[in-house]
Order: C-alpha cells, then sequence, then structure tokens
C-alpha cells in the first residue's frame, strides 16, 4: 500500500516564528515608547505661535588656520575638502593686475588674461585647447583685474589631473594667437564705439577719473591705439611679471584627500620660477575737487552720484561708517534716502547710497539716484536734506537697530559655502587683514552706537566737501520742475563745470568744454 509522505514534525508557537515574534515584541515597545514621547511633545507645544521658543542659533566663523598649508615651494595653499560631490574647484590667485601697466598699456592686462584662455599654447592650438577642455566637461578660465588675477578649474575629479596639466600648460606656455588676439582687438574697439550709448556709463567713468585722476589705474580707459599696441610678447612679459609661484596663493574644495592634493599642486608647480612679489597697488595722485558738474545728454532722466573720497578698510571709523550709511542709503526700502526721495516724493525709481573702503588707500562714499530731467534738482536738495539731518539729529533706537541686525543677522553667508569661504582666507592673506576680524566683526557692528552714527556723518558727510555729477539734459535741468511753482529747487549756473563728452576711441575731448551753460527755458 502506498502511503502519502509524512510531513516532518514541527510546533508553531503562538506568535510565529521565534524571530519574528521578538521583532514583534521590539516593534510594539518602540511604539509605545514613540506614542509616550508624542504626547508629552503635544503636552509642550503652546496653544499660540507667538508662544514659541526656540533656542538660539550660534555660529563662530570659520579660522583661516585650520584651512591653510604651505607647499614646499613655499606656496601658500587652503583646502576645504568635501565629498559631497565628485566635483573639485581651484583658483589660482595671484597679486597684481592692470595697476603693474605701463603708460599707454591700458588695457593690456585685461587682453593678457583673455588670450591665456583663448590663445592656445605653445604645443596645442586654440580650437584643440577648447576641444581637450570640453571633452573633460571642465570649465577654465584666467582673468586679469584691476589688483589681482585668477585662474580657475571646475570639474570632475576623476578628470582634475588632467585639467590641472592644461590649467598649468595655459599659464606657463601661453600661445597667444595672433588670429585670436586680433579678434579679441576687433571686439575690444567695437565695445568702445558704444562708451557713449549709455548715461550710466558715462557717469561711472567720469566720476572715476574725478576722484582718482585719469591717470591712475582705477579710472584708467583702454585707447585704441592702446589696444592696437599690445603684442604677443607684450602680453608674455607682463604675465611674466605677476603669474609666477612667488605671487600665488591656491585655494581648493572638493572631493579629494588633503595629502593627495598637496603632492599633486607641488608637483604642477615643479620647476615654475618663483618671481619676486609684486608691490601694492600705488595711491591716487590726483587732488579731488568738490563742485557741481555736468555733461550734457538729451535723455529724460538724469542720472546723479553725491559723494567724495573716504575711507580705508582699516580706518578705526570702518564700522560706523558702515552702520550709518545703511541708516542713510544701503539698507534698501528701509533707508532714509530711498524713503524719502522714492517713497515720500516719488522723484526716483532707486535712490541710495554706498561706502567702498578700499585696502591700500581711501576708497569712496556716494549717493545715487536717477530722477526725470525736471525733479533732479529736488531729488538732489533731498539727499543733501538727509545728509544734514543725520548730522544733526541722532538716529532712532529702531533704525540703529535694525542696520545692526542686517549685518549680524547676515553675517554666516560670508562663509555659506566652501569656494566663498576660501576666497575669504585668501582675500586676506593677500591684502593681510588683522587675523581678528572676523572674530570681532559682530561685536564691533554691536558697539556702535547712536553717537558714534552722527560723529561719522558730522565727520563725512560735509556738503562743502563733496562733488555732485550730473548726466542729463541741462537745459531742463537747471529750471527744475515748472509744476512745483516759484519755490522749486533748481541749480544755479555759478560754480557749475560743464564738462565735454570724449571721443569713444581717445577718451579726448570731442569739443572744447562749454564756457556758458546752454539756454534754459523759463
Amino acid at each position: 500500500m502506498n502511503h502519502a509522505p509524512r510531513r516532518p514534525y514541527s510546533f508553531t508557537p503562538p506568535f510565529g516564528h521565534p524571530m519574528q515574534t521578538l521583532s514583534t515584541l521590539c516593534a510594539l515597545a518602540l511604539a509605545m515608547q514613540v506614542a509616550a514621547q508624542t504626547d508629552s511633545s503635544r503636552a509642550s507645544i503652546p496653544a499660540r505661535p507667538e508662544s514659541l521658543t526656540f533656542s538660539p542659533l550660534r555660529f563662530e566663523p570659520p579660522t583661516a588656520s585650520a584651512y591653510r598649508h604651505t607647499l614646499p615651494c613655499g606656496v601658500t595653499v587652503f583646502l576645504a575638502p568635501s565629498s559631497e560631490f565628485p566635483l573639485i574647484d581651484l583658483s589660482m590667485h595671484f597679486k597684481g593686475g592692470s595697476y603693474r601697466e605701463g603708460p599707454g598699456e591700458t588695457g593690456l592686462a585685461g587682453l593678457t588674461g583673455a588670450m591665456l584662455r583663448v590663445g592656445g599654447t605653445t604645443t596645442l592650438a586654440p580650437a584643440e585647447l577648447d576641444e581637450r577642455i570640453d571633452f573633460l566637461a571642465s570649465e577654465i578660465s584666467v582673468q586679469i583685474g584691476a589688483t589681482n588675477a585668477q585662474a580657475s578649474i571646475n570639474c570632475l575629479k576623476q578628470n582634475f589631473d588632467e585639467s590641472l596639466a592644461l590649467l598649468m600648460e595655459m599659464l606657463r606656455n601661453p600661445g597667444f594667437d595672433v588670429e585670436q588676439l586680433a579678434l579679441r582687438k576687433q571686439e575690444a574697439l567695437e565695445s568702445m564705439e558704444q562708451r557713449n550709448d549709455d548715461a550710466e556709463s558715462i557717469l561711472d567713468r567720469e566720476w572715476s577719473m574725478l576722484l582718482y585722476g585719469e591717470d591712475h589705474f582705477e579710472s584708467a580707459e583702454p585707447t585704441a591705439s592702446s589696444i592696437a599696441s599690445v603684442t604677443p610678447e607684450k602680453m608674455r612679459a607682463f604675465a611674466q611679471r605677476i603669474l609666477h609661484p612667488g605671487n600665488l596663493i591656491i585655494a581648493v574644495s572638493g572631493d579629494f584627500e588633503v595629502k593627495a592634493m598637496l603632492a599633486n599642486l607641488e608637483g604642477a608647480l615643479s620647476g615654475w620660477p618663483a618671481g619676486a612679489a609684486v608691490s601694492d597697488p600705488p595711491s591716487p595722485t590726483a587732488r579731488f575737487t568738490p563742485g557741481l558738474y555736468h555733461i550734457q545728454k538729451d535723455i529724460p532722466q538724469g542720472k546723479v552720484f553725491i559723494g567724495a573720497r573716504s575711507i580705508t578698510r582699516d580706518d578705526p571709523d570702518y564700522f560706523k561708517f558702515l552702520v550709518m550709511n545703511e541708516i542713510l542709503g544701503g539698507g534698501g526700502f528701509t533707508s532714509r534716502i530711498m524713503k524719502s526721495v522714492r517713497s515720500d516724493k516719488g522723484l526716483a525709481y532707486s535712490a541710495g547710497s554706498e561706502l567702498s573702503a578700499r585696502v591700500w588707500y581711501p576708497g569712496e562714499f556716494r549717493a545715487g539716484f536717477q530722477s526725470k530731467n525736471a525733479t533732479v534738482a529736488e531729488a538732489e536738495s533731498t539727499v543733501f536734506a538727509e545728509f544734514e539731518k543725520m548730522r544733526n539729529q541722532p538716529v532712532s533706537a529702531e533704525e540703529l537697530e535694525t542696520a545692526k541686525k542686517s549685518f549680524i543677522e547676515t553675517f554666516p553667508r560670508t562663509f555659506e559655502s566652501k569656494p566663498q569661504m576660501l576666497s575669504v582666507f585668501v582675500n586676506d592673506e593677500m591684502t593681510k587683514r588683522d587675523g581678528a576680524y572676523w572674530r570681532t566683526y559682530r561685536e564691533n557692528i554691536s558697539r556702535v552706537s547712536a553717537e558714534d552714527v552722527q560723529a561719522v556723518a558730522k565727520k563725512y558727510l560735509d556738503p562743502t566737501s563733496m562733488a555732485v555729477f550730473i548726466v542729463g539734459d541741462w537745459g531742463t535741468i537747471s529750471n527744475g520742475d515748472p509744476a512745483a511753482g516759484a519755490d522749486r529747487p533748481r541749480f544755479s549756473e555759478d560754480g557749475t563745470t560743464h564738462l565735454p563728452l570724449r571721443d569713444p576711441l581717445t577718451m579726448k575731448a570731442l569739443l572744447p568744454a562749454p564756457s556758458a551753460a546752454p539756454t534754459k527755458s523759463k
């Protein structure tokens, strides 16, 4: 007789397999714990939102020394490794820029920076260099500004070595292709021809010349002849003056190991001669002359700057001046100039002020706005009225608190990304900023009092030491707004300096400066 196969003997406990039983019991215990915590949390939630309390957020700025390294060749390197993305961001910073140009060489620095990237190398034609960079999906750039030069890479981790090799080839063996140079020169000339099209660019240019003098690098403008004089030999000599390890600081962030990156950078710089570090940028020699300046341009709105030379970055008045300017015109819609000129009187869409301190010599303070030609005089007098109010009356406690909070509460943004943080460290190293600056920044802002604000206002907002520069239709501007009646603000012809437009290619006056004002309407 055939019998069905007997099943093996087994016993199933009431809750299933022993491991299942243990898991079930653990889950039940966890659920009971969560429920208890939830009940406790619910009991601690206030009845209304305004009763919520939060522990203060504390942010301490990072210290540069924690990221600073020195290569055997003497180059300073800041490294901030991060494995968030398989990317590496490298930047090489060289002190030196257009202030190192010689007489008649204005524009050489900018062209040299551009050509280092697009001009190929001694072994790679421009098209071949572009093709290799595109194949690597890397971003490689070189630029030379007023006071420093920067060469940078942003690439995938696995393509970093080859990208760095290409950048070093560009810096050490530039090709300065003559066809690419001719193209860049033509682009520069076409850009120059449009210099007088926009009143704002005219005002920026002439204001800089008034502040620093026409011969200072901050206000120097390239001309057709200075651009034409640029040659591959001049660019090569200029690059060699500033682009070398003796003048270099490197910053790298991204997915890498510190020891490996230091070895990689030392190898890349091997054999590159270290020249002498360049000198600091020169101070202006021209004398700033206050007064009323005007350039005629037939436009519906006048563009206006009001201001003077100011202070250096390390001046004892710096933090007081920062807070004062924030209240006066730097704080956007909360600032006095914006409220009075735009919100209260409707004279301008945008109005405000800014403080631009320089490192090696005093920078500038200026207020600015653009208004209908007929209301330029009224807007100007409104700005000066705010200057006087700031000088003669203490600011309110609310204004002071709002201004200080705007700096203190946004302070962490200075270090919100690793590349940005390293950029701060590089700039501080290059300009020799006091190492305690960032640690004491918020404390210095907090200490500013209403009396401090008034004191710096009295010191720096003196109308007799300022210049007013206007670009617009003088006939309408000087006569004021007829709709305002007999007491309308207007400009007197006495003491007004009328300046001619400059030839866009030579920067020479197109016509002699007018000896009298244009005809004004009555």
